[in-house]
């Protein structure tokens, strides 16, 4: 079996773990606690047909295994996981704290979250408790060891799954027991009230405190909170959910310290967890969950941002794609089924993008229960229906995809920066335009590059940027400390940046940096602009190089920079909407609006140009292409997002079909073609 080493790196030395399947991981959440147990060896015989080789099990089993305070009654899960293990199925076993008991409850109602409004949590959803509750942690912790106990050494279990999705519907509360673990979290962050209400500003509307037990969560008031307590509210609501994860991993690995510990992460959920990078750290594997929107057009794209950006989460790493659907969600209004090859171009895709595995949810669709048109693997028309045949024939080709695990996707040469507490700041507080968001620029960007063929890596603010030719720095609105200093040596040696608006407004305290925008970058990028125009979503801005912009105008002086591009028409005639200043062999960019497809494209295309970055092969655009290379390897993954065929100047053999390519690839519509390039 094959093995990795554990990203944590706040456990001692480096440890090395056996992967979770032979080969890729496949299979996804299994729920046998929702049907008779006479489904069950019909539930394993079709894992075998469809190449399942791992489950996630036992997520919402807690009220099922503790009846009551302290009685437990183990038998089925003992049974399901003797019988998955005689099937050749591994299991990734969840502790069961992301669904209180009833009994647990009611015995203790203040266990649950209470909204900002003041109204306390009822029973009958999930991840309703408080990571502040002491008293869920002590319940909690004791159905985890004993857990851990009995089935520590059972020869299924392959990896901890901790809870579940943490930081969903349990990302906040503003109960009294959070507002004083909040108070203690601000002493020791700040160190003084006095800093404190330096960090926040709060002499504004006369909000300054005298002692640290006069702050309060943010709870319902008549008009906006200040930014800066948003914001560390935030934080510290990351904080306490990676303590309470700490805490369940603490029991694990005391009692079984060679069994891996993860936690499935919700990378583009917000809001939420505000530095999964750090929470990177304290998980043996990365594991993704992610859920593509079907009403957004450009959903591939998106999905390729998701699965760079948790491979940079992961520092190149691979990781597990744990939780994907096979068609429709239950959640989206209109739960858009995948059309034909859809679910394989998207798992495939995040196995290009450096996924080890791929799960869904679920494995068979409820019948019952809040998520009963939730898609599946084994669909309410059971086997006999055309998501299963598609499952099955996606096992196989994860299994002719066996050799790619281990390998890791090939360093890009363009970076983007992306940080969640960057987007947590940009919603703490009133900003100039609601339609300015965290995502929009960096997935726009990212979709134009890929579409030109180029790889991006999606990286965290304070990752190293030596290896790169461009940096590109889009509505990064907080300006995290010594980021602008390390961007000036990234330009001054050479290095390509791009900087788009409303980018380095705050600091790291939520506070506006004064003396003009884009704030901490005005020196790099040689320009300063004294106001921003923020356009209503309509309205449609001609640029002097043809393409169209909207949606943000600054009034920008270029003092140390050459405008590239104006503002051509209107109010705005004449004023820059691109800038560069050079620096030597390097530059530094400003993008001071939204442009369309077209003319971000060829703006990008200017960069990477200058840059002598070239496309990871010479291919149709439409073709996805993104190579894993591994020790004396390299795997060539071309997905054809397109209605019509595509080439590729590639060769090798096709592991997923076993022909053989020489020089060039045709990729026909929708379809996916793996290369083991010849070396």
């Amino acid at each position: 079996m094959n093995t990795f080493t554990s990203t944590a790196d706040d456990l001692g030395a480096p440890r090395e773990f056996p992967w979770i399947a032979d080969g890729l991981a496949y299979g996804g959440d299994y729920s046998p606690e929702q049907w008779p147990e006479e489904v069950w060896p019909e539930d394993v015989a079709l894992m075998r047909e469809a190449g399942v080789n791992t489950v996630n099990l036992g997520v919402f089993s807690w009220g099922l295994l503790e009846v009551a305070d302290g009685v437990f009654e183990w038998g089925w899960l003992d049974r399901i996981m003797d019988l998955l293990h005689e099937g050749g199925v591994g299991v990734n076993l969840a502790t069961p704290t992301a669904a209180p008991p009833i009994w647990l409850l009611q015995a203790h109602p203040e266990i649950t979250t209470v909204d900002a409004m003041g109204v306390r949590v009822s029973q009958g959803g999930r991840l309703a408790w408080s990571p502040s509750s002491a008293t869920f942690r002590r319940y909690a912790l004791r159905v985890v060891r004993a857990m851990a106990e009995r089935y520590g050494s059972h020869p299924a279990l392959r990896l901890w799954h901790v809870s579940n999705e943490l930081g969903n519907e349990n990302a906040r509360s503003y109960d009294d027991e959070t507002g004083a673990a909040f108070q203690r979290w601000l002493a020791e962050r700040h160190g003084s009230v006095e800093a404190l209400n330096q960090a926040w500003g709060s002499a504004f509307w006369g909000h300054h405190y005298t002692a640290f037990e006069q702050v309060q969560p943010p709870r319902f008031a008549s008009t906006g909170h200040n930014p800066g307590l948003l914001l560390d509210f935030e934080r510290f609501t990351s904080d306490a959910l990676l303590g309470y994860y700490e805490a369940e991993r603490a029991v694990l690995r005391d009692v079984t310290p060679d069994i891996p510990i993860t936690t499935n992460f919700m990378v583009m959920n917000e809001p939420g967890v505000h530095d999964y990078a750090r929470w990177a750290k304290a998980v043996d594997v990365v594991a993704n969950d992610h859920y593509t929107i079907g009403a957004d057009p450009h959903r591939a794209g998106e999905l390729a941002f998701s699965a760079d950006r948790t491979r940079g989460i992961a520092a190149g790493e691979s990781w597990l794609l744990i939780e994907h659907s096979t068609a429709a969600v239950n959640w989206q209004g209109v739960n858009r089924a995948k059309g034909p090859g859809e679910m394989r171009r998207d798992t495939l895709a995040h196995v290009a993008r450096g996924a080890d595995g791929a799960m869904f949810f679920q494995w068979r669709a409820s019948t019952a229960g809040s998520e009963q048109f939730h898609s599946s693997i084994v669909p309410h028309a059971g086997a006999d229906s055309t998501i299963f045949r598609d499952a099955a024939a996606l096992g196989s080709d994860l299994v002719s995809l066996a050799r790619v695990r281990g390998s890791r996707v090939e360093r890009a040469k363009v970076a983007i920066l992306y940080d969640q507490l960057s987007a947590a700041a940009l919603r703490s507080g009133r900003n100039p335009s609601n339609d300015v968001t965290s995502t929009r620029e960096p997935i726009a960007m990212h979709r134009a590059l890929t579409d030109a063929g180029v790889a991006v890596d999606v990286l965290p603010s304070d990752a190293a940027l030596d290896a790169y030719a461009v940096v590109l720095v889009p509505t990064l609105f907080l300006a995290p400390d010594g980021l602008a200093e390390r961007l000036d040596a990234f330009v001054a040696g050479g290095g390509h940046l791009l900087v788009g608006y409303s980018s380095g407004i705050v600091d790291e305290t939520n506070r506006v940096i004064p003396g003009g925008y884009p704030g901490a970058f005005r020196e790099t990028l040689g320009i300063r602009s004294d106001e921003h125009f923020p356009q209503f979503a309509e309205t449609v801005l001609r640029l002097d190089s043809g393409a169209t912009a909207g949606r943000w105008v600054e009034r920008v002086e270029a003092r140390d920079a050459e405008v590239l591009v104006r503002f051509d028409g209107g109010d705005f005639h004449g004023w820059p909407a691109v800038t560069v200043r050079r620096v030597g062999s390097g530059s530094a960019r400003y993008l001071a609006t939204s442009l369309d497809d077209a003319g971000l494209a060829q703006l990008l295309a200017e960069v990477v140009a200058d840059a002598g970055v070239a496309p990871v092969v010479v291919r149709d655009r439409g073709l996805d292409a993104v190579r894993r290379v591994g020790d004396g390897a390299s795997y060539l993954f071309l997905i054809n997002q397109s209605d019509r065929p595509c080439t590729a100047e590639a060769g090798g053999v096709d592991l997923l079909t076993g022909v053989t390519h020489t020089g060039r690839v045709t990729v026909e519509p929708g379809a996916v073609v793996v290369l083991e390039e010849a070396r």
